[in-house]
């Protein structure tokens, strides 16, 4: 689909998101035996739908093992897809091949979660920095060289720097360097990859800001890929909560943080220990996370979750499987006791029903 056939299916007035992801599903094939037959498949992305908008910044939270990077490496042609679609600027991605997809790829970018092995130690870092200005075509050497430069004072590091080679460098500075290629070619959307969770806490909001900055100076959207929700806070617009392959809670961080309506969600950030959220107590999750290569019934959730035996029908979170569906506009959540949740949650240290403490 173009660009022009996208807008003209949205509403006068309305733009459409920069990406789009629909019904995306990946799926691992399990293999046993000699002669290695498939015997299932291991759902890694299971039916995941979210959008980004223009200069906006939108994040995957969850536990390692939700997909999270499953998604982000799929949005940027890394790892193949079993359905789904996946749009960008309306153009459907999972269909580009050859020279179509390398057009394309100049405008979505990745920075990567290691600092240390996501740079080639070869290489110096104005290497680094203008290889993909020239894969792409997009400046002579001395150009190159000029904005490579500008680039590393755009991140706040030396251009004297320009010829020491990646181990010269601290773990901050590294992924600085990663910024800076990440922009070299002028994208609209970067997949950010945990990309401070490496780091010292100090140095992360060093990372945070930058990467604030330069969406402000840029007009760059981000999706924002993290375990940290104290960190989503300060960067994301939206939140999509994910667990086992699935988003189970989405909506506006504001209204997310403060009014969580799914079990998972609150006991997240419980752990973030939020004063804004209102919770004094952290819940711990206790009981058996099922596997994503063993079909489960029911809510994924429901061996860790507490709501449904405080409601007195944990049956119905055994046997029916929520639908992510809207709570209010903007905000959709799947589980059978949503509006239940605030005023169930586990509030003392020695609660132990349900695995909360």
């Amino acid at each position: 689909m173009s660009d022009e056939r996208s807008a003209t299916s949205m509403p006068a007035g309305i733009t459409p998101p920069l990406l789009e992801v629909e019904h995306l599903r990946v799926w691992f094939p399990m293999r046993s035996g000699i002669l290695r037959r498939r015997v299932g498949s291991a759902k890694a992305v299971d039916d995941v739908s979210f959008t980004v908008g223009r200069g906006s910044t939108t994040a995957l939270v969850g536990e390692s093992g939700a997909g999270k990077t499953t998604i982000g490496r799929a949005v940027v042609r890394v790892q193949r897809v079993t359905s789904g679609t996946i749009r960008f600027k309306g153009e459907v991605l999972t269909e580009l091949v050859g020279s179509d997809l390398r057009r394309r790829r100049r405008e979505f970018q990745m920075i990567f979660q290691d600092p240390f092995g996501s740079l080639d130690p070869r290489q110096t870092v104005g290497d680094i920095l203008a290889e993909p200005l020239a894969i792409h075509g997009l400046a002579s050497p001395r150009e190159r060289s000029t904005r490579v430069r500008e680039l590393l004072s755009l991140v706040g590091l030396d251009p004297a720097l320009v010829s020491r080679y990646p181990r010269e460098f601290s773990g901050g500075q590294r992924q600085r360097i990663g910024v800076a290629r990440a922009i070299a070619v002028h994208p609209d959307l970067i997949v950010c990859d945990e990309p401070v969770s490496s780091l010292d806490v100090s140095i992360q909001a060093q990372v945070i800001n930058l990467l604030t900055r330069l969406q402000g100076e840029l007009g760059v959207a981000y999706l924002f890929i993290t375990h940290d929700l104290a960190v989503v806070r300060h960067i994301a617009d939206q939140v999509a909560v994910m667990y086992l392959g699935r988003i189970v809670e989405m909506g506006s961080v504001d209204e997310v943080y403060a009014n969580p309506a799914h079990p998972y969600t609150v006991a997240l950030l419980s752990a973030a220990l939020n004063p804004r959220a209102g919770r004094r107590y952290r819940i711990v999750l206790s009981g058996e996370i099922p596997s994503i290569d063993r079909p489960h019934s029911g809510c994924s959730f429901h061996t860790r979750c507490w709501l449904g035996n405080r409601l007195g029908n944990p049956e119905i979170c055994d046997q029916v499987e929520p639908v992510l569906q809207s709570a209010t506009r903007g905000w959709a959540v799947a589980c059978h006791f949503a509006g239940e949740t605030p005023r169930h949650a586990p509030t003392r240290a020695t609660e132990a029903a349900g695995g909360a403490a």
